[in-house]
């Protein structure tokens, strides 16, 4: 017989709560009468966890790499269930209550997430600073960066199928992997729905492995990063607009409110602030290219209109006529400088002609030189899905090992 639910639990020193919480998963296999295995991504565990989880009945995983997401991750594609639900092995959320987890999966949704402030958080659970700042905080920039339809962004115990899981090809190591799972189950239109669930104090004597601050400046950093529309493309823009927008009038005049001047000297600053807007637009569209490439951001359907028009030839085209541009006005300020036979010269007038002819050169070579990068990370390669990377680290193991 198949087995339907993989039960899937992080493993670093957890000899105190980790029998309770196998227990417990094996309390609502039995209960529910759904085939499953529980699986303990070990970490490195020198407490005897891999032992106890050996003598309940669980398959222990030894996951060389460390970090909460390579331990889940090495348990995931070991995994033989249809499903598979993940949680915390400090006995903090309750593996006998997976039903409403269950029934959604069954019935067809791609990731369930657990919401802890639907189900309930017992006292001293959660600290008030995560409970009031950081996790709400968080969640509602995730849904305003990525449209994520959940309220507990962070919350452990959650559910997906093992075939959303190896479409997603998470990549992350550590605590961004949770963030990573619903940013790209968000962006691959999967079908995400939440459930109520518990949070209980955890059972550890000693303090949990989570550092609040520190932990939720990944989170918010992971999110940032993996959202380069909100961090370089629309600043970028909006300092271009203004940049070019006041430069195209102080090229043209000075200009006077009242006894407040503008000149050659706010000029340069507008310059600044185009070249400014410039370099965070290209960073949005190489940072985007480079992580498609490297499989952390998934691969859109079908190519955007700016991949379409922005070919390598056009971009070296458009370059190319900044710099011809450029060096035009650089021809008109050489031939000024050489009427006045190379002596003094109007302050103002040639520092517009050399300002502008600085400006469109150097953002010629810019693109140039950014259009070629894009076409390095567009290059066609040979990729590995995650059961192939998987298979390849098993073997790359047992050679060690042998």
């Amino acid at each position: 017989m198949s087995i339907e639910l993989s039960i899937v639990m992080p493993c670093l020193n957890e000899a105190e709560t980790l029998e309770r919480c196998i227990k417990k998963a094996q309390s609502f296999l039995g209960r529910s009468n759904a085939r499953g295995e529980i699986i303990v991504g070990d970490n490195g565990s020198v407490d005897g966890s891999k032992e106890i989880a050996r003598r309940c009945g669980a398959r222990v995983i030894d996951v060389p790499i460390r970090g909460y997401g390579a331990a889940i991750w090495g348990a995931c594609m070991s995994a033989q269930g249809t499903y598979c639900v993940m949680g915390d092995s400090d006995d903090s959320y309750d593996f006998s209550s997976l039903d409403s987890f269950l029934a959604e999966l069954r019935a067809g949704a791609d990731l369930v997430m657990g919401n802890r402030f639907l189900g309930g958080i017992a006292p001293g659970a959660m600290p008030w600073k995560n409970r009031c700042i950081g996790n709400p905080v968080l969640s509602g920039i995730g849904r305003f960066l990525f449209g994520a339809p959940t309220n507990d962004f962070h919350c452990g115990l959650r559910a997906f199928s093992r075939d959303a899981f190896l479409r997603m090809d998470l990549r992350t190591t550590g605590m961004e992997f949770a963030s990573e799972m619903v940013i790209k189950a968000t962006l691959m239109k999967m079908k995400i729905v939440e459930v109520p669930t518990t949070l209980s104090q955890d059972g550890r004597s000693r303090p949990p492995h989570l550092r609040p601050y520190r932990d939720g400046w990944r989170h918010l950093r992971f999110m940032l990063l993996f959202s380069p529309n909100w961090l370089f493309l629309y600043p970028g823009l909006f300092l271009m607009a203004l940049g070019l927008t006041a430069a195209a009038v102080l090229l043209a005049t000075p200009v006077h409110f009242g006894s407040v001047h503008f000149n050659v000297d706010t000029l340069i600053y507008c310059v600044t602030l185009v070249e400014i807007g410039f370099q965070a637009t290209l960073f949005a569209l190489l940072s985007r290219a480079y992580a498609i490439q490297e499989g952390l951001f998934p691969k859109p359907p079908r190519p955007s209109v700016f991949e379409t028009l922005f070919t390598l030839e056009r971009g070296v085209l458009a370059g190319g006529v900044l710099l011809l541009f450029g060096a035009f006005l650089f021809g008109d300020a050489l031939n000024i400088w050489r009427n006045a036979q190379f002596g003094p010269l109007d302050f103002e007038h040639i520092a517009r002609l050399v300002i502008g002819s600085s400006l469109s050169m150097s953002l010629g070579f810019e693109v140039v030189l950014s259009t070629f990068l894009l076409s390095i990370f567009k290059l066609n390669v040979r990729t590995l899905s995650s059961e192939q990377r998987a298979s390849l680290d098993l073997d790359t193991r047992l050679e060690t090992a042998a």
